[in-house]
């Protein structure tokens, strides 16, 4: 069952400590690993703008996850093909991924295996230096729509992204999805909830401007527009039990962590890390080893056998309760 209770305090300061059973004493949910689908490299934690309510606190100063290379990436694709893993797609998610001065490299990198790519940018300064743009229309000529670049577009109007983001980045995301759709990009966008605003207002919003800007995104497609629920750790929210799967009516194959993990490479340390997921990159209790090998047989702490415990609250807030999945 869901365990929360609003009117404890105390409750609530023990939730998400022990990996096997919640504050209440019900046992965990855990999510098995299906099939790695995705896998995601951030590629550093620097960007060129500072969000105001940024996950993982990227900004033109945080290189807390430096700039993961080539040579890293080759060894994971390496990896995977040992191992068998089937994995379709690569994901680049950062900061900002094209902060990173090969990131194009690891691009034509992944799509030359023959994986589908998908890069998270905010579309802005870096992507729109020349020699960045030149890179990706070789790598659009050779590859087509096995590149997709998900722009971080937090809202339709200028007004409430440029909270988020800054004055003026409204305006500089969206010559950047210019520059991108007339060029013939495989295009989506990704927006964000913290305004509550309902979601079908906020399509029709995000179509009516799709349309003015002549951009081929179908605003009421769940992939090509996602809206992702919100996350603030000072929130209380629900542990989830082996219980709410059926509560909730959902399968727990459909949670992101049973068809991805995400690798980081943060400073100070010798090797990359093997982590479940986007949402949780510095959580050393969160490491399932240093290669994609160690990972699925990952025991002890927040893990089973390879299997992911959902001993945070991003599990319960993003995943479970808000459906939130940055694949495709």
């Amino acid at each position: 069952m869901l365990t929360t209770d609003k009117n404890s305090p105390a409750l609530a300061t023990q939730k998400f400590r022990n990996p096997d059973f919640t504050a209440k004493g019900d046992e965990r949910a855990t999510v098995s690993l299906t099939k790695l689908d995705t896998l995601w490299v951030n590629t550093g934690t620097l960007c060129n703008i500072t969000c105001e309510n940024c996950y993982i606190f990227s900004s033109p100063t945080n290189d807390d996850l430096q700039y993961f290379t080539a040579t890293e990436l080759q060894s994971l694709i390496d990896e995977i093909k040992t191992q068998k893993l089937a994995t379709r797609e690569i994901g680049f998610t950062g900061g900002e991924p094209f902060m990173n001065p090969q990131m194009n490299e690891m691009i034509k990198m992944a799509l030359s295996h023959g994986f589908e790519v998908l890069v998270l940018t905010n579309a802005t300064q870096p992507l729109l230096r020349p020699n960045v743009k030149q890179e990706l229309l070789k790598i659009k000529r050779e590859f087509g729509d096995k590149l997709t670049l998900r722009v971080s577009l937090d809202h339709h109007s200028a007004e409430y992204h440029d909270k988020e983001r800054g004055l003026g980045n409204f305006t500089k995301a969206l010559e950047g999805i210019d520059w991108l759709s007339q060029n013939g990009f495989k295009l989506n966008i990704a927006a964000r909830s913290i305004w509550n605003e309902d979601e079908t207002t906020a399509r029709d919003a995000f179509a009516a401007l799709f349309k003015a800007r002549n951009y081929q995104i179908d605003a009421y497609s769940g992939a090509e527009l996602v809206i992702f629920p919100e996350m603030d750790e000072q929130v209380d929210v629900p542990e989830i039990t082996t219980e709410c799967w059926d509560i909730l009516g959902l399968d727990p194959t459909d949670i992101m962590c049973a068809s991805s993990r995400m690798v980081v490479h943060r400073k100070g340390e010798d090797n990359m890390k093997i982590v479940p997921c986007t949402l949780i990159a510095f959580d050393e209790e969160f490491d399932m080893g240093t290669s994609l090998k160690q990972s699925l047989t990952a025991n002890g702490g927040n893990f089973k056998g390879g299997a992911v415990k959902l001993n945070h609250q991003h599990c319960a807030k993003f995943c479970v309760l808000g459906g939130g999945s940055c694949s495709a």
